[in-house]
């Protein structure tokens, strides 16, 4: 699935979702480290599980994050 970001430096996140399991993400623009470490914890992680940690997460005054981004992909996706 390809989900375009809002309200973040990243502009699109890449994922797969098998078997439940997040797969192969991938966040387009953003802090690139930060990024990376984000899309190595959640690899092979379940999607509610991911959802729940990630969802809610704000930089700053900005409302939402990447990690928020992300769990609002995997809430579309499911």
């Amino acid at each position: 699935m390809i989900y375009k970001t809002q309200g973040t430096c990243s502009r699109e996140i890449a994922f797969d979702l098998i078997d439940g399991k997040i797969k192969n993400v991938k966040f387009t623009g953003g802090c690139n480290g930060n990024l990376k470490g984000i899309c190595s914890l959640v690899d092979g992680m379940d999607v509610k599980t991911a959802i729940d940690k990630l969802e809610g997460i704000q930089c700053g005054t900005k409302g939402t994050s990447c990690p928020d981004q992300l769990a609002q992909a995997l809430k579309q996706a499911v």
